[in-house]
């Protein structure tokens, strides 16, 4: 392909001493790292301030633990600057799906209804609401949204499933497996019209989105700041403006338990909550290095340099050679096709994922929608054009060479890996 179909190659982001953006973190330089998006990676700096808070845990913890609430309580002021919200609406939880486990164990109690989700949810939020549905003894009603519908249609299906039956919504803002957005700020409006709770699933969106919760109305939302914030893992935000909030209560009953929200979570008892300490550290990491409007900026050119090569080194040998439409492209996320027959399940999409990693040399998100499987690129400030021009090269042949070999066996594109979780 050349440079005036795929456009710029971006510039690789470097540190103020000229070495490669690389260099701030401590990934394994044996592999390529093309799946920020699931479980993120910290930053040397934030790594650091975790071991230096967790040294001094280890020094005294008869003084570190009753101080605990306070230092929860700056940090969750220092993360909710950063998410443009405010202080008093956001608890820490250990990420989106604690989060949306929060929200559900505070609807169980309520008058229930049905509940709509979507095709392109999470599975284990799905899952949560599945069990919150089966308590109140009724359904979850799933919208089907089609890949490449746009804000419109996506709202229009979401919609058709909500009558006066339905109790809450569960809408990512950012899906998983699909990268792509939805409409959350029209169905929270027409949500709240109706007296629907919505619960927000934006794991996704601290970092990728510069204010996610501008202009959104919901009930409840939840995002992971150890995705592309880079925080340690084990932290992720809970924010909750409506009256739902009285009722939020954490998964571990602790000392605070009395306390108003959001400050009851600031009391988890002898839980290690460094890696939420230490968070603000990554966020400002990235943002005193470069800026997050330039990071955000470098990831989008980047993931979409990365789907054009990829998708035209697919293309030569009968894949689709352009990225895939997904309706509400979001910034950093893009999807790419995988031969016929491969990733048409999540089980066998995850087991893509541990072979490329075993055989390749190569952390990539491998999802699967509608029955058909899809290279899943979440390039972040480390990543270079060069890293896509790797997989194109040296990964695709290989890849099409498990097409073809899954087509003559009898099982397919499963795979016989054991699966993990996809995030």
């Amino acid at each position: 392909m050349n440079e005036g179909e795929v456009g710029t190659v971006p510039r690789p982001l470097t540190l103020p001493d000229g070495r490669p953006a690389m260099a701030a973190w401590t990934l394994d330089p044996r592999l390529r790292h093309l799946n920020h998006g699931s479980f993120g990676a910290v930053p040397r700096a934030a790594q650091e301030r975790q071991n230096a808070l967790r040294a001094e845990m280890e020094r005294a913890p008869v003084v570190w633990f009753p101080s605990l609430p306070g230092r929860v309580a700056a940090t969750r002021a220092a993360l909710a600057g950063h998410l443009q919200t405010d202080v008093t609406d956001l608890a820490v939880v250990p990420n989106a799906s604690a989060g949306a486990s929060v929200v559900f164990a505070a609807l169980a109690g309520r008058p229930g209804g049905d509940i709509v989700v979507t095709d392109h949810g999470y599975g284990a939020v799905t899952l949560g609401a599945q069990r919150l549905a089966d308590r109140w003894g009724r359904s979850v009603r799933t919208a089907r949204v089609p890949l490449a519908a746009d804000a419109e249609q996506a709202y229009q299906a979401v919609m058709a499933e909500v009558d006066d039956d339905v109790a809450l919504i569960v809408l990512d803002q950012i899906t998983s497996a699909t990268a792509r957005l939805m409409p959350v700020e029209r169905v929270g409006a027409e949500a709240a019209r109706r007296g629907v709770t919505l619960l927000v699933d934006g794991a996704h969106a601290p970092g990728l989105l510069a204010a996610p919760l501008d202009g959104l109305v919901c009930d409840a939302w939840v995002g992971n700041l150890h995705k592309w914030g880079c925080a340690p893992r084990g932290t992720a935000a809970l924010v909750a403006r409506g009256p739902l909030r009285g009722d939020l209560h954490p998964l571990i009953d602790s000392w605070g338990a009395a306390e108003p929200f959001p400050d009851r979570f600031d009391h988890q008892g002898t839980l290690d909550a460094t890696g939420c300490l230490a968070a603000p550290a990554a966020l400002d990491f990235i943002d005193d290095t470069w800026g997050w409007d330039t990071a955000r900026r470098y990831m989008d050119e980047l993931a979409q340099y990365g789907a054009h090569v990829v998708a035209a080194a697919f293309g030569r040998n009968g894949t689709p050679a352009d990225p895939v439409d997904v309706g509400m492209p979001v910034p950093g996320m893009r999807l790419v096709r995988l031969p016929e027959g491969l990733g048409t399940s999540r089980i066998a999409a995850d087991a893509l994922r541990d072979r490329a990693t075993a055989e390749l040399g190569v952390e990539a998100a491998f999802t699967s929608f509608d029955g058909l499987g899809y290279l899943r690129l979440s390039a972040h400030v480390y990543n270079t054009p060069e890293d896509y021009d790797h997989f194109a090269e040296a990964c695709v042949p290989v890849v099409e060479k498990w097409a073809r070999e899954a087509g003559r066996s009898p099982a397919g594109a499963q795979l016989v890996l054991q699966p993990g979780c996809t995030g």
